[in-house]
């Protein structure tokens, strides 16, 4: 594995797109609002509880038994009109995006190399509060490690080779962040969305 390189666009896996100032600075401030108010549960992933806290609304996706089901908590309208524009900036449907969740990273909280569950189809993230910086690398293979510093208000969308190719990180955050994570099913858009 080579050394982090911070990519240009042109660098970027097939299927991932990126794009700056997808929110304005008073929508930006206005879900912050609303996020300091939700029931933030720790992240469990088999038992290890993560330094970041979530909140699912839609679809869940249980890593003990790798099943979809539905969570009692429906998408809420504060995140209808997101989902909307999100679905717009991928290309699909807005009802297929079956799940949202709202991520509090606090200072030093990071996620880990990992790709999104298989029986998810496009993911696209929204970055909140403050920066932090992406970085991806082939899921199978040896290749450069890029990075992508995602932006505040920025949006990202995941699919094809992105989602199936490759693998994400993110380092220890510096400052408190939030995102909005949108997904579809495999099944809802189709296998080559994936």
């Amino acid at each position: 594995m080579t050394a982090i390189k911070f990519a240009r666009p042109e660098e970027l896996p097939a299927g991932f797109l990126y794009r700056e100032g997808f929110l304005t600075e008073a929508e930006e401030s206005d879900l912050l609002c609303i996020f300091r108010e939700l029931d933030f549960a720790a992240y469990d992933y088999h038992g290890y509880l993560a330094k970041r806290r979530i909140v699912r609304y839609g679809a869940n996706y249980d890593v003990n038994t790798r099943e979809i089901s539905e969570t009692v908590l429906a998408i809420p309208g504060f995140l209808l009109g997101v989902r909307e524009r999100a679905a717009e900036f991928a290309g699909v449907p807005a009802d297929a995006f079956v799940q949202a969740m709202v991520s509090e990273y606090a200072v030093g909280a990071p996620i880990g190399w990992h790709r999104d569950a298989p029986q998810f189809g496009s993911i696209v993230g929204i970055s909140l509060g403050s920066a932090c910086r992406m970085r991806l690398k082939p899921y199978q293979s040896n290749g450069k490690i890029l990075s992508l510093r995602l932006e505040p208000r920025s949006i990202y969308v995941m699919r094809g080779a992105a989602r199936s190719q490759w693998q994400h990180s993110i380092p220890a955050v510096e400052e408190m962040r939030y995102s909005i994570t949108y997904r579809t099913l495999r099944s809802k858009v189709g296998r080559g969305a994936a």
